[in-house]
């Protein structure tokens, strides 16, 4: 690598000239300050000096800032050479990360479909980098990608294309992300998979969001939980209610918070058993869930918790019997 800067035409501005002058000063530290000041005027000018440090400058910190610069714009020639980076696995890891980084800035969807021409030939961790930074602007064309990709050796691959194709509410890889979320090795992926059947517009996920609930790692049981009661699974009431007592509270606040949006009065009960939990975050969340399960039995209960020694379960209380005194008149 070099650490000249591209050519320029002769500048009539002297602070120009001397702006690219800098740029190519034999003191990497010197161009590491002068690609931040190019990069803050904001002018489409100076981006091939951008871009020409990004592909060519003889400093790691040099070629970072730069990348990190870059994600201002949203041009061909940026997208193109932020794409170039993150796959070179010549470069140093710094550098690559700052542009996949800079990759997940991108707003606009035409240029966000130039990053689907780079996934050829791109090892994990560019993979994973081109999807992520995609995932966002919903691109019709990235869904053949991810779908390919859930089946990668790489785990973050894996776990970007789920979050690619929940992004695109693809309908379509519905049994392929279950199937990620029964049996896939890895924690995180199993948990991106739960989380991804959340646009599921039938009960077809019930099953695999059911079986979810027993999974080894907490995580996913609590995304689990709280797919089920976004979908609002009435049929996993009974499966909620046994997860109320999982050891994990977080997972309990969760079914607790899926079991009121069922609004399914057969909970209350079991609910309310969580108005002395130990911990006031879940004992919040029961208050709140009976005041959707509504019900006057649990005024009973929500009346007690008026006394509860934490201000925001009683403030919870204090609403879910207002909720269910506006239902009963």
């Amino acid at each position: 690598m070099t650490h000249a800067s591209p050519l320029f035409d002769p500048f009539t501005d002297s602070d120009d000239a001397a702006l690219a002058a800098r740029l190519a000063d034999a003191d990497a530290a010197v161009r590491r300050l002068a690609v931040i000041e190019a990069a803050e005027l904001e002018d489409e000018t100076w981006l091939p000096a951008l871009i020409h440090a990004l592909r060519h400058d003889s400093d790691a910190a040099v070629r970072r800032t730069a990348a990190q610069r870059l994600g201002a714009w949203e041009s061909a020639d940026v997208v193109d050479a932020l794409c170039e980076a993150i796959k070179d696995a010549r470069l140093d890891p710094d550098t690559r990360d700052a542009a996949a980084e800079s990759l997940t800035a991108l707003k606009d969807a035409a240029a966000g479909a130039r990053v689907l021409h780079h996934f050829a030939g791109a090892d994990p961790f560019a993979r994973a980098a081109l999807l992520r930074g995609v995932r966002e602007l919903r691109l019709p064309g990235a869904a053949e990608h991810a779908k390919q990709a859930l089946s990668d050796a790489s785990e973050q691959v894996r776990r970007e294309a789920v979050g690619v194709l929940g992004w695109l509410r693809h309908t379509a890889a519905l049994a392929q992300l279950a199937s990620l979320a029964r049996d896939d090795a890895s924690a995180d992926v199993r948990h991106a998979a739960i989380g991804a059947l959340g646009f599921a517009t039938d009960d077809s996920v019930l099953d695999t969001l059911s079986a979810a609930l027993h999974d080894e790692a907490w995580r996913v049981r609590e995304e689990a939980a709280a797919t089920l009661g976004k979908l609002r699974l009435v049929p996993a009431r009974v499966a909620l209610e046994a997860a109320l007592a999982d050891d994990y509270w977080q997972v309990t606040l969760q079914a607790a918070r899926a079991l009121g949006r069922l609004r399914d009065a057969a909970s209350s009960h079991a609910v309310a058993e969580l108005l002395t939990y130990p911990i006031s975050n879940v004992r919040k969340e029961a208050a709140l869930a009976l005041g959707e399960l509504g019900g006057l039995d649990a005024l009973r209960v929500l009346e007690a918790a008026l006394q509860d020694g934490d201000p925001e379960v009683r403030k919870a209380a204090r609403i879910a019997i207002a909720q269910i005194g506006t239902r009963h008149g």
